[in-house]
């Protein structure tokens, strides 16, 4: 056996190769750390253009996803909170205003803090952005929801106007031009007396007073249709143009309720025996017209035999139109008069009048007023002297 030295070099050390036989190395071989495996190539489908872009795309809707949600929540918030308003005011919506003007005019206003966020919560909850025209008292501290059912009802300030029974057309156009809530001009043809209807009408801000009138007549001809249809069948008038002059005469005779059938029934009574109404309020309209009587002017003699188409002291039978527009009460009055046979009344001096059947009972009558009014005379020149 050969005594020779061996090196580190020459010194063996057995590595295999997974399951193979053991290669024979040398000591720093076998120390020598191996290489670490090499990471897998990427697929050329990784490595793709659009897979990159459609990540990036996904990424983003989901950023947007969750941005509109966060957006959405927000609005929410804002759109339910208390408004900024300080105390009630009053806000006019005109016939025809876009959302858009809407909200822009409540911003303005300091009715709500962001007119885009009103904006979008309305056509979230109303997608045909039904707001409606008129003006609307919106109360302090309103969220913009609330704001927006208020729109949405429709349930706006209402204005109105009132025509007591026994005014002309005259003067109910003048009462109508005077009033500075409604808007538009009169017509410039007045309608027929007796035409439009006494009442109480509510109404919106800018409505016109053309609509006013319209809906007056429309209001006096349905109610003429209704009492006319329910009149006492033996009534001595054939038309409905002569119920409503009889009812504008009796409506200007006397304002007492209780007294309107017993008015009625002289009149009525004096047709069918063919005697005369003389009912002075027929001589001031055939003096005057639809302007009136001046209140300081009397009715003097001279008055009462002043021959004119209206005056029922000189003509027969009715006038030839109304003298006045009638009320419910005048109508049903004469539609439904009280029974009895008078054919005289006068004043009573308490606001009412005496009927009587006889002449002598109305002779008797007037002598009592006429007292009256001598006593009255007496006591008011005895004022003045004091």
């Amino acid at each position: 056996m050969s005594d020779r030295r061996f090196s580190d070099d020459d010194i063996g050390f057995g590595r295999s190769s997974g399951n193979g036989p053991i290669i024979p190395q040398s000591a720093r071989q076998a120390l020598k750390p191996e290489e670490a495996p090499q990471p897998p190539k990427r697929s050329e489908r990784a490595r793709s253009q659009f897979v990159v872009f459609l990540n990036f795309m996904m990424s983003l809707v989901v950023f947007l996803v969750i941005a509109g949600a966060g957006a959405v929540y927000f609005g929410s918030l804002r759109f339910e909170e208390d408004g900024p308003l300080a105390s009630n005011t009053n806000i006019l919506v005109r016939e025809g205003a876009s959302v858009s003007e809407i909200a822009n005019a409540l911003e303005r206003r300091n009715v709500i803090t962001d007119a885009r966020i009103f904006r979008l919560g309305v056509r979230a909850y109303m997608p045909d952005d039904s707001l409606k025209a008129g003006e609307y008292e919106i109360k302090a501290g309103s969220s913009m929801h609330d704001v927006m059912d208020l729109l949405r009802s429709g349930k706006s300030i209402l204005l109105s106007v009132t025509v007591a029974e026994g005014l002309s057309v005259n003067q109910i156009f003048k009462r109508l031009a005077d009033n500075s809530d409604l808007t538009g001009e009169l017509p410039g043809e007045l309608p027929p007396e007796g035409s439009l209807r006494p009442e109480t009408y509510k109404f919106t801000r800018g409505t016109t007073r053309q609509e006013i009138i319209d809906q007056m007549a429309a209001s006096q001809q349905t109610l003429v249709d209704q009492i006319w249809a329910r009149r006492r069948a033996d009534l001595p008038i054939e038309t409905k143009e002569e119920f409503v002059t009889l009812a504008s005469i009796v409506e200007k005779e006397t304002g007492r309720a209780d007294e309107r059938s017993l008015v009625a029934s002289v009149f009525l009574n004096r047709l069918e025996r063919g005697m005369r109404l003389q009912s002075d309020p027929t001589i001031i309209y055939g003096l005057f017209g639809g302007e009136g009587k001046p209140a300081d002017r009397p009715i003097y003699r001279s008055d009462i035999d002043k021959p004119t188409p209206y005056n029922t002291y000189v003509i027969d039978g009715l006038p030839p139109t109304p003298i006045a527009n009638p009320g419910r009460a005048a109508l049903e009055a004469v539609a439904n008069p009280s029974q009895t046979n008078n054919v005289y009344f006068v004043a009573d001096g308490t606001g009412g009048h005496v009927f009587a059947e006889t002449l002598d009972q109305h002779n008797a009558n007037v002598r009592r007023w006429r007292k009256i009014e001598a006593d009255r005379a007496k006591e008011r020149e005895a004022a003045k002297d004091q």
